[in-house]
């Protein structure tokens, strides 16, 4: 059985992150807007949070589970892991404030650099498993026939 420890606990949090960012919304709705906004900036400023986390976090665990496929877990995939959690956890914390403000600012550049850099790792490993020769000989030995 093949596991994947970093991807785990990435796909772990992004789904409490997800309960998280969705609870914070339940308010909202349960004082009357059913749908959309109801023109209420909090009402907007969190459900752009839990969108702008969507669309961030799936690729990000995509990569990390194709680069943890390829190279195994390591330290700095461990690191990125915590950085991107620690990012989306600030983003939609700023975003329930005025902007600009750190917390916004520092959860949307952690997202970037680390889904830039999962990228440009991502792009390398394909590169190297494409210029490499392969180590062993051909996949299909051919054997002549007996006659």
């Amino acid at each position: 059985m093949m596991m994947l420890p970093v991807t785990l606990v990435l796909a772990a949090a992004a789904g409490l992150i997800n309960l998280w960012l969705g609870l914070r919304l339940v308010r909202g709705r349960m004082g009357g807007v059913s749908i959309g906004d109801g023109g209420k900036p909090e009402m907007l400023a969190g459900m752009r949070a839990h969108a702008n986390f969507a669309e961030y976090a799936p690729l990000v665990v995509i990569l990390t589970a194709l680069i943890e496929l390829a190279r195994g877990p390591s330290l700095l995939l461990w690191t990125l892991t915590a950085i991107f959690v620690v990012a989306r956890l600030l983003h939609p914390l700023g975003m329930a404030r005025p902007a600009p403000n750190p917390l916004r600012a520092a959860g949307a550049l952690g997202t970037w650099i680390v889904t830039a850099v999962l990228a440009m790792w991502g792009l390398t490993i394909a590169y190297q498993a494409n210029a490499a020769p392969p180590s062993h000989g051909p996949a299909i030995e051919t054997v002549a026939p007996r006659g």
